[in-house]
């Protein structure tokens, strides 16, 4: 597997994102390794968190919520998703799988920060990938928070705004990193932001990770990731563990699946599961502390 490794340089200088990243390496399906970053705050005996990004973002986009969980005592830990952030970059679209991103957080998660007793919190791929690896390590997790996700299966059809976001990013002849985001946010980005989230990727060739992801989702029946997804569908139901659904007021890609988590997922009953307003699809960028502050709520009340 040919990968490309973003130079530090580009990290330089982030608004309000002070982290060092830490970095440790993963298998890659051909007896190699890739390395993953991942950032944390918080006391390093408190609770950890597990921060989990989507696409096309990294861990810049918890700059906001790993403060306040950090000063309410737990251990935020933030990944950047292999292609993503710091993280190394398989150079191939085909070089990424649905199964293949569980594993490398698994990986991560498991084997080398060997964490236990976690709280996940997963937003776009985030959930996709952390609903997954609840399913199919609940012993490893305490808490759950699923916010603007889901777990798709392929048997319902993804809404036309994502089917009109796919296609633009298969046929983009440049992709625009920073302006993707910005797509999903209502808070207008300063300059400085912008260039944080086009930072991971300095030439298309580092880009094949958000080129691949859409095409990873489950969209129909015969998926390649429908059988692991209907599986995790039926252990995640067997499950008690505590779950809050904190989705903003503003995303038209995943609203359908609130209702569906709030009614599906046992741990989620009796529970107030926050509207998160004023925010769009990447809602730690409009309202992290918000979303921070319910996720410290309900993790205090979870205990």
């Amino acid at each position: 597997m040919r990968t490309l490794r973003t130079p530090d340089e580009r990290f330089a200088d982030l608004p309000g994102f002070p982290y060092e990243p830490h970095y440790a390496d993963v298998p890659d399906p051909d007896g190699g390794t890739l390395r993953m970053a991942w950032v944390a705050d918080g006391p390093d005996d408190g609770a950890p968190v597990l921060l989990l990004h989507g696409e096309p973002s990294w861990s810049f986009l918890y700059r906001s919520m790993m403060p306040v969980l950090a000063a309410a005592g737990f251990r935020a830990i933030a990944p950047d998703l292999v292609g993503f952030g710091r993280s190394d970059k398989p150079a191939e679209p085909g070089d990424h799988s649905y199964a293949r991103h569980v594993e490398w957080v698994r990986s991560l998660a498991f084997d080398v920060l060997d964490l236990r007793g976690a709280a996940v919190v997963g937003q776009d791929w985030g959930g996709l990938i952390g609903l997954r690896l609840v399913a199919e390590h609940p012993e490893r997790f305490a808490a759950v928070v699923a916010s603007n996700t889901g777990l798709p299966t392929g048997d319902t059809d993804m809404p036309d705004v994502w089917w009109r976001f796919r296609r633009a990013v298969e046929g983009a002849a440049e992709l625009d990193v920073a302006r993707l985001v910005q797509s999903g946010c209502r808070t207008p980005f300063t300059p400085r932001v912008r260039a944080a989230y086009d930072a991971p990727f300095p030439g298309e060739p580092f880009k094949a990770g958000p080129r691949a992801m859409p095409g990873l989702v489950p969209t129909r029946p015969d998926d390649p990731a429908t059988v692991a997804n209907r599986a995790a569908w039926d252990r995640l139901r067997g499950l008690d563990l505590p779950v809050l659904v904190a989705f903003s007021d503003g995303d038209p890609i995943t609203a359908h699946m609130a209702p569906v988590l709030r009614a599906e997922l046992p741990g989620a009953a009796g529970r107030d599961h926050p509207t998160i307003t004023g925010a769009g699809h990447f809602l730690q960028e409009d309202a992290g502390p918000v979303l921070a502050a319910a996720v410290v709520d309900f993790l205090r009340a979870a205990r």
